[in-house]
C-alpha cells in the first residue's frame, strides 16, 4: 500500500508539474507575471522563489496551480486591514506584511484606509492605528506582499497581468497546459520503448516462436507472415490474435507467407488456456516481432499518443450519439485502484499508465467547460468574435457555473468509484 500511495502521488506530481509548467512558460513569454507556482492545495510547507515567481509544496500533494497575476484572483487588501511596511532609504514600500502570525522587525505598523497596488502603486493609511497620522507610501513596481497565508509573492501592476497581454498570447498560454500533457505522453511513450528494448509490431508477422508451442510444431518460423486464416484474411497482429483467441481447440488452416517468399498452408489446433476473466481462450505459441531501431522507439512515441487521443475522442463523441454514463469516467479513486495493480508490473507499467493519464488529462481538460482550460479558450474565441471581452460579471458567473457542474460531476464519479472499486 505504502509503495502504491508514492507511486500515485509521483505520478500525480508530474502530470501536475508538466501541465501547469505549459502555463507558466507561456505566461512568461506573454509578459504575464506568474505570481506562485503551486504543486498541492491547502496549507503551505515549504516555498522557495524564484525571479518574480514563489514556488510553494502545498499539503495535499493532488493537484496544483499556476497563480498568474490578475487572472481570477480576489482583492488582496482592504480598508481598514492592518499591516507591517518595510521601507528603503527613500521610503518606498518594499514589502507589506499581512500575515498576523509573522511580525517583521523594522516594519511601520499602519492600518489602511487606501491602497492601489495595480496602477498608481501607493498605500495610505494611519500610522499605529492613530487616525490623526494619516500617511501616504509610493510602493515600487517589484515590492513583496506577505499574504494572510504566509505566502510571499510580488505585487501586480496592471501592465503584466493576464488581462493586459494581447488574445494570441492569452489563448496560447490557455493551451500551452493540456499540450504539454500530450508532450509529456510522447516522452513516456518514447521512454517505454526504450525500456522494453523496442516496439511490438502490430504487423501480421511472427516473431519469437515459443519452444515446444503448437505453432513450433506446425512448422512455423520466425519473420512468416499470416496472410488468411480459414476464410479471413489477415493485414494485422491484433486479427490474428482474436481468431486464435476464440477458438480454442478448433483447427484453423494457416495460410503463409515464408520468408524465402514461398507459399504454404498449416493446419492449427490452437490450445485452450484459462484467461484472467476465468474464460478459455485459444494459444498457439507466437509473439509479436519486436522492432529494435532507434526510428522505431521514437516515432513509436508520436503513434501510440495518437492512437490514445483518437480513441478517447472516440470514447467522449459517444457521449452525445449513445448517451451519457457516469462510468464513461474514473476520478482518483479509480486512479488509485488502478495504479495499485500497475505497481505490481513495476517500472514499465508504471511509465505506461503517466502515459495514458497525461493523455486523458491534456484531452479532459480541452472540452469546452467552463472552469477548464477548453472553457477558457472558449472565452477566448467569443471575445475574438464580439472583438471586445465578456464584462467581469458575466464571465465570473459562466466560469462559478461551469466550477459547479465539475464539483458534481467530481462527487458523482468518486462515489460511483468507491461503489465498483468496494462494494462491488
Amino acid at each position: 500500500m505504502i509503495t502504491t500511495i508514492i507511486t500515485f502521488i509521483i505520478v500525480f506530481s508530474i502530470l501536475v508539474i508538466f501541465h501547469e509548467f505549459g502555463h507558466y512558460y507561456f505566461a512568461k513569454k506573454a509578459g504575464i507575471l506568474v505570481r506562485e507556482f503551486a504543486i498541492g492545495f491547502g496549507p503551505k510547507i515549504f516555498s522557495y522563489r524564484r525571479g518574480e515567481t514563489t514556488f510553494t509544496i502545498r499539503i495535499l500533494p493532488v493537484g496544483g496551480y499556476v497563480r498568474m497575476a490578475g487572472y481570477e484572483e480576489e482583492t488582496e487588501i482592504k480598508p481598514g486591514t492592518p499591516i507591517g511596511l518595510l521601507l528603503n532609504d527613500t521610503n518606498e514600500v518594499t514589502l507589506i506584511n499581512n500575515y498576523k502570525k509573522k511580525q517583521l522587525l523594522n516594519a511601520v505598523p499602519m492600518e489602511i484606509s487606501s491602497i492601489d497596488l495595480e496602477n498608481e502603486l501607493y498605500v495610505e493609511g494611519f500610522l499605529a492605528g492613530d487616525e490623526t497620522n494619516l500617511v501616504r507610501y509610493p510602493v515600487l513596481r517589484n515590492a513583496m506582499i506577505i499574504e494572510e497565508d504566509g505566502t510571499e509573492v510580488q505585487i501586480a501592476p496592471l501592465d503584466v497581468q493576464f488581462q493586459s497581454a494581447s488574445l494570441p498570447k492569452r489563448m496560447m498560454t490557455n493551451f500551452a497546459g493540456p499540450m504539454n500533457n500530450i508532450i509529456l505522453a510522447i516522452v513516456a511513450f518514447i521512454v517505454l520503448a526504450f525500456l522494453q528494448g523496442g516496439v511490438v509490431s502490430q504487423e501480421n508477422t511472427l516473431g519469437t516462436i515459443v519452444p515446444d508451442s503448437v505453432a513450433e510444431e506446425a512448422g512455423l518460423s520466425e519473420g512468416d507472415r499470416v496472410v488468411q486464416i480459414d476464410d479471413e484474411k489477415i493485414t494485422n497482429w491484433p486479427e490474428m490474435v482474436e481468431i486464435i483467441r476464440v477458438n480454442p481447440e478448433n483447427e484453423l488452416i494457416f495460410y503463409i507467407e515464408s520468408t524465402d517468399g514461398t507459399e504454404k498452408i498449416v493446419p492449427i489446433t490452437p490450445v485452450a488456456s484459462e484467461a484472467t476473466d476465468g474464460t478459455e481462450v485459444g494459444q498457439i505459441g507466437v509473439q509479436n516481432v519486436l522492432k529494435t531501431s532507434l526510428w522505431d522507439k521514437i516515432s513509436f512515441g508520436f503513434s501510440k499518443t495518437w492512437s490514445l487521443m483518437t480513441q478517447l475522442f472516440t470514447i467522449l463523441g459517444s457521449m452525445f450519439t449513445s448517451g451519457f454514463s457516469i462510468d464513461m469516467f474514473g476520478g482518483p479513486v479509480a486512479i488509485y485502484a488502478t495504479t495499485e495493480s500497475v505497481v505490481q508490473v513495476g517500472l514499465i507499467g508504471v511509465v505506461n499508465w503517466l502515459a495514458v493519464l497525461s493523455i486523458n488529462l491534456g484531452i479532459v481538460n480541452m472540452l469546452p467547460i467552463p472552469g477548464l482550460d477548453g472553457g477558457k479558450l472558449l472565452l477566448n474565441i467569443v471575445e475574438g468574435i464580439r472583438r471586445k471581452p465578456l464584462s467581469e460579471e458575466k464571465e465570473g458567473i459562466i466560469t462559478l457555473i461551469g466550477i459547479s457542474l465539475l464539483l458534481l460531476l467530481m462527487v458523482l464519479v468518486t462515489w460511483n468509484d468507491i461503489q465498483t472499486y468496494f462494494f462491488n
